[in-house]
């Protein structure tokens, strides 16, 4: 084959990719190299075929590459999902690789569950810092009455506390804790003891230093090894990682660990549906192994052990709080010692991730739970 025969044949490939791609793109509103903000500006010929062979995860890489831009990528995002488009991010081949590796493999076994740790929450504290506000919070905030990211952050822990009516004295256990918020939170205003787990070192680390002198035990430790009883267990942002084979496994440990008159809440990302999947891109640059519940996959391995008291959903304020995270560290990158790559992969990340709860693809839920404990039981808001 000479060189003009190959070149020909590579812009007949471009040229096709184009224009299936600005097929896709049509009922969104998206132009290529349009004067919208949520267009596409190509900066690389090979951008089109590379998108069409790879899907979701060309998508996301090229853009960390450079090969494309887009001043406001929430808005791209939110409007290919609400013409549904979604599935289309998704090729043949990654599917059929994931479902093999979610049949034959535990991805969220006890030995892989530290890799989300080590990938993502130990990436670098001053990055997470510059992120999020002070309360270093790393999940949806409750915006009803907040005007600031601080605020809101504040307002679902309280939120989550005042679900779990505690009491001074009370032994509360925070699975997935993160940098402390909610042991910081809880134990300061309502008095109570704090058994913080976490699997980042990075985390514990630092919630050991933002919790020190209160009642607040941090540990290195995955969920399946802990023993104890407490009265009142608390989950936020951290049910993403347990994997729907472990999910009977979660729910056999909170009700082992939780006290007859107990209160369980869950505060969580959900699926519109039950198929087994994760966005490739995330999947791999940013919570590896992470899967998404949907509500039967909740309430399936709950039954006849515990009442499901309340459910909550305010995933539309996950927008907000993402494009404030994206906004602080924007401000903060010239000041942080990470290259444009870099920069470039949580910028796609936020953005991405605003859109999806923008269109509603995503929600998130808190759901409280009891072990069938007397009386009435009123969740504030």
């Amino acid at each position: 084959m000479t060189s003009n025969t190959f070149d020909n044949s590579n812009t007949y490939r471009d040229s096709r990719s184009r224009r299936l791609i600005e097929n896709w793109l049509e009922p969104t509103g998206v132009t290529l190299n349009g004067n919208n903000p949520w267009d596409l500006q190509i900066h690389h010929p090979d951008f089109y075929s590379r998108v069409v062979r790879q899907g979701s995860l060309g998508l996301g890489e090229s853009y960390m590459d450079h090969w494309w831009s887009c001043e406001r990528i929430d808005q791209f995002i939110e409007r290919v999902l609400l013409a549904n488009l979604g599935e289309r991010a998704h090729t043949r081949r990654e599917k059929l690789v994931y479902q093999l590796q979610t049949s034959l493999t535990n991805l969220q076994s006890k030995t892989r569950a530290f890799m989300v740790g080590e990938q993502h929450y130990d990436f670098g504290n001053d990055l997470f810092e510059a992120m999020l506000d002070s309360t270093m919070c790393y999940s949806c905030g409750y915006w009803k009455e907040a005007s600031t990211l601080h605020e809101a952050q504040v307002a679902k822990l309280d939120l989550a506390a005042r679900k779990l009516q505690l009491e001074p004295g009370m032994r509360v256990l925070d699975i997935g804790c993160g940098w402390g918020s909610f042991a910081e939170h809880a134990a300061r205003h309502y008095g109570v003891h704090v058994t913080g787990i976490t699997i980042s070192r990075e985390q514990a680390e630092l919630a050991r230093r933002r919790c020190k002198g209160l009642d607040v035990e941090i540990l290195l430790e995955d969920y399946r090894d802990l023993e104890g009883r407490f009265d009142r267990i608390v989950s936020i942002g951290m049910f993403e990682h347990v994997g729907q084979k472990n999910y009977r496994t979660y729910f056999d440990t909170v009700e082992r660990l939780l006290a007859p008159n107990g209160l369980f809440v869950l505060h969580t990302i959900g699926s519109n549906n039950s198929t087994i999947g994760a966005d490739p891109f995330i999947n791999r640059y940013i919570f590896p192994n992470g899967v998404l519940p949907s509500v039967s996959q909740i309430m399936t391995p709950t039954e006849n052990r515990m009442v499901m008291e309340d459910w909550q959903n305010f995933g539309a304020d996950y927008d907000r709080t993402l494009m404030a995270w994206l906004g602080n560290i924007e401000a903060a990158w010239p000041g942080l010692p990470y290259d444009e790559r870099t920069q470039r992969m949580f910028r796609y990340y936020l953005a991405s991730c605003a859109g999806a709860f923008r269109a509603r693809d995503l929600q998130l839920w808190q759901v409280v739970f009891s072990k069938r404990r007397a009386g009435r039981y009123d969740a504030p808001r």
